[in-house]
């Protein structure tokens, strides 16, 4: 397991990046069956008479499995990822299936927390890529991170 960074360590441009998946139709209307049941995400006939004129992943799929690309990849912050809320969610373009996604996390700003000596705050803008290097979905987290032990 990668050595953990500390509140000191994620400076504002330092970057990180996370390995891929790639997500097939069964996988994406396995996800949405239980979470989004919307004919967009659950059959390909149907969905081909919508807005999106076939099957896509619903937001949440991609927001779950970038959660999992996050945690496995080179992102470590000390204490775990722990997100203290999150800021500009946003879904540019829909996944489909056969893409495959990865993620890249730029710190945007860190502070120390003011209440709790013993932690920072840190924004990091993750914003995930199809294959093709286009943005699918962009959002800010606010990661409660613990500082370097004295």
């Amino acid at each position: 397991m990668a050595a953990a960074f500390y509140f000191e360590d994620l400076t504002p441009g330092l970057t990180f990046r996370t390995g891929t998946q790639q997500l097939d139709a069964e996988a994406i209307k396995a996800f949405a069956r239980q979470y989004d049941p919307q004919p967009f995400h659950t059959d390909e006939a149907a969905a081909r008479t919508t807005f999106f004129g076939e099957l896509v992943a619903s937001g949440w799929h991609t927001m779950a499995v970038s959660m999992r690309l996050i945690v496995d990849g080179e992102f470590k912050p000390a204490g775990g990822v722990i997100g203290g809320g999150v800021d500009e969610f946003r879904w540019p373009m829909p996944v489909r299936p056969g893409d495959t996604l990865t993620v890249v996390s730029e710190i945007v700003e860190s502070r120390p927390s003011k209440s709790r000596p013993e932690i920072g705050l840190v924004r990091a803008r993750h914003s995930t890529l199809n294959q093709r290097g286009e943005t699918v979905q962009t959002f800010i987290a606010n990661h409660v991170v613990q500082r370097r032990p004295k």
